[in-house]
């Protein structure tokens, strides 16, 4: 029956993924910081999972964040999935972006509507 009905077929809304993506985004920001005692203004970049430009963009405007302090190369080379975070970090020391004893901060919300976040030190 679910065959026929084509019910076993994963489906999303995008529209509905997008609004939970930025809101995700914002909240693991808000706690992570409250959790660590971290000022906003302590992070020397934010780098979150590259799933989608309008996602990244959108949350780093509601969080009033400059595009300097918000990293991104979905546009570069796409969405690499769990990958994506490891890939930007090492693009970012390479580039100087990021130095020894910054703080940065990982943000990723996924597939299964999983998400988590993690403060580094370098």
């Amino acid at each position: 029956m679910t065959v026929n009905e084509k019910l076993h077929y994963v489906k999303m809304n995008g529209r509905e993924v997008y609004k939970r993506a930025v809101k995700r985004n914002l909240d693991l920001v808000d706690s992570t910081l409250a959790e660590s005692g971290v000022k906003a203004d302590d992070i020397a970049l934010v780098i979150p999972h590259q799933s989608n430009l309008r996602i990244i963009e959108s949350a780093r405007e509601r969080l009033g964040l400059p595009p300097d302090r918000v990293y991104s190369n979905i546009d570069r080379i796409g969405n690499t999935s769990g990958a994506s975070i490891p890939i930007c970090l090492d693009e970012c020391r390479k580039a100087g972006r990021v130095k020894s004893g910054d703080l940065v901060l990982l943000i990723a919300f996924g597939a299964g509507f999983t998400w988590g976040s993690a403060l580094l030190r370098l």
